[in-house]
């Protein structure tokens, strides 16, 4: 089993923030691959399925992005799964718009979503789906930057990504996370 955690927060008023893109690829990854409907747990909102052979339980924590932890290791620990079972999805202030790269372990540098797991888990030894979304240009810039909705030019690019995410999740599911690569610059550059 895996477990997939798409980071941002809660509700209506964050939907289309640039923050909240890991609930985005969430999401997609639910629609397109017929995952159950949607369902309170673990401190959020829980769909499970299956990519090829393997059960994977999506997670939208509800406990606002700095405090992410609880709701992961919560999931992770109803399941007994240990860290390696974990990828987070996640923006990714350092990667130009509509860039995306995986990540096995490594530091939080400074994501306060993953600064969260990190304290819950006491480890890094878990993989990440870097996101870009790009940088405002100064750090006083960045808390309004990422609580704001993506522009509507972003609106195809990150429409190509979360396509491409949903594309690759059988691939990363089943522990290729090169097949997962190419199924995402498939969408965002086609042949």
């Amino acid at each position: 089993m895996k477990l997939f955690t798409g980071l941002g927060n809660p509700g209506p008023q964050y939907a289309g923030n640039r923050h909240n893109i890991g609930f985005m690829a969430m999401d997609r990854i639910a629609v397109d691959h017929s995952f159950a409907p949607w369902r309170r747990a673990f401190r959020g909102q829980v769909a499970e399925g299956r990519l090829g052979g393997v059960k994977v339980m999506l997670l939208k924590p509800e406990t606002f992005m700095n405090l992410s932890g609880g709701a992961v290791r919560a999931a992770l620990s109803f399941y007994t799964l240990g860290p390696e079972a974990l990828t987070v999805f996640h923006d990714e202030l350092d990667l130009a718009p509509g860039k995306c790269r995986w990540k096995a372990g490594g530091g939080h540098a400074g994501h306060n979503g993953l600064r969260s797991i990190h304290q819950h888990l006491g480890t890094d030894a878990y993989a990440r789906i870097r996101l870009g979304i790009g940088h405002p240009g100064h750090k006083d810039a960045v808390a309004g930057y990422v609580l704001h909705d993506f522009a509507k030019a972003d609106a195809d690019w990150l429409d190509d990504l979360l396509r491409g995410i949903s594309d690759g999740a059988g691939a990363l599911a089943a522990d290729d996370p090169p097949r997962f690569m190419n199924a995402v610059a498939l969408r965002m550059a086609p042949p």
